[in-house]
């Protein structure tokens, strides 16, 4: 039997003010080709659906046709745990409808772990994010302060048959004792090195641990516990990812395999270094894609006209621009003490605030109107 095994699709999701809604249903259908050809039998989605816990409307659409796809045309089953971006109430409308056609949605724990037999050999554990205080209540004599606590306890509470197959679907933040998974800028909720730490050593009663919350892909412990990431880069920090969709083969002799199976994207997310008249260079780019979204980090020692305008010619989907250079570099600017400053006048700190800001001094002429500008204010 074959599942595929994504995390935090985060559809809906915008950076710098771009909405990733084509690109997410573009990849969405890609995933749609990967079940298909690998012949899957289930999707795990370890939370993190939507980007926000009120998704627009086009993005529920997008979900709505992937889910359709997946379900109807592919009688795939799929399971879905609510993350922390995911609101539990709205996710969960209509889950027990959904069960007759193969989608199960668990967006709560209600004392117990839910479960569902995907077949005599093979159970699928469903744990959505949980916080502490969701686990007090079922466990009133016990101490709850910290995530592992409340995890530990629920799964040592678990009456779980080791003769079959048993996976687990979790999106909380899992450390391997003191390694801690990789993460990255877009990874903005996350209390890393605090009480959200989840041991992995709780989870060695399954075979395999679908988990979701970190957006790199990546083991955790163990092989088979894994982090399966994000479907595309949502940050500029990923832009070393390999994305990917996580693909567990269990066979009849109920051993686990899996392998990851690259997401090739519509747009890739890039950054680009160097000077811009090389950033410029057709030779430089030619093989690329220049519909990429892309950082461009423009390392000119002068200043660059209109570098934002220059950089979209080539790069139209270009989202941030930096100058990076000894001059603009903060760190190499050494400030004088304030008693310096005060046997300035006012045109010598223009002065100097001019050089910092553009790289240059001012010219005679410009000297000229910034001393008569000054003359004038002071004369009123």
């Amino acid at each position: 039997m074959k599942l595929l095994h994504l995390s935090d699709l985060h559809i809906g999701k915008i950076i710098y003010e771009q909405s990733l809604l084509e690109d997410q249903e573009y990849i969405l259908k890609e995933i749609i080709k990967i079940a298909k050809k690998e012949k899957v039998d289930a999707v795990l989605i370890s939370g993190d659906i939507y980007d926000r816990s009120i998704p627009p409307a086009d993005a529920v659409d997008v979900l709505n046709d992937f889910l359709n796809k997946l379900i109807k045309i592919l009688k795939i089953k799929v399971f879905i745990i609510s993350g922390n971006h995911d609101s539990k109430e709205r996710l969960n409308f209509g889950s027990k409808i959904f069960e007759n056609d193969g989608l199960y949605i668990q967006t709560t724990y209600n004392g117990k772990i839910t479960s569902i037999e995907l077949s005599d050999k093979i159970n699928i554990y469903m744990l959505p994010f949980i916080k502490p205080i969701e686990v007090k209540q079922y466990f009133e004599t016990e101490k709850i302060d910290t995530y592992n606590e409340a995890i530990k306890l629920i799964v040592d509470n678990e009456k779980i048959d080791e003769n079959k197959v048993n996976i687990l679907m979790a999106h909380q933040f899992v450390t391997a004792g003191n390694k801690s998974p990789e993460t990255c800028e877009s990874e903005t909720t996350l209390n890393v090195g605090g009480i959200e730490n989840v041991d992995s050593s709780n989870f060695d009663k399954f075979d395999y641990v679908a988990l979701g919350h970190i957006h790199g892909p990546q083991r955790i412990g163990k092989d088979t516990i894994r982090y399966s990431g994000t479907m595309l880069k949502y940050s500029f920090s990923e832009a070393n990812h390999n994305k990917s969709a996580v693909l567990i083969n269990i066979k009849n002799n109920k051993s686990v395999e899996y392998k990851l199976i690259p997401l090739k994207p519509l747009r890739d997310m890039r950054v680009i270094k160097g000077p811009i008249e090389e950033l410029l260079n057709k030779e430089n780019y030619k093989d690329t894609n220049t519909q990429d979204y892309i950082k461009a980090i423009i390392t000119n020692k002068e200043p660059v006209y209109d570098a934002i305008g220059q950089i979209r010619r080539v790069y139209p989907n270009t989202l941030s621009l930096e100058i990076s250079n000894i001059k603009s570099s903060i760190q190499n600017v050494e400030l004088e003490n304030i008693e310096e400053l005060k046997q300035k006048d006012e045109f010598e700190l223009f002065d100097d605030f001019y050089e910092f800001q553009n790289n240059i001094r001012l010219d005679d002429e410009q000297k000229k109107i910034i001393k008569d500008i000054i003359n004038r204010s002071i004369c009123r």
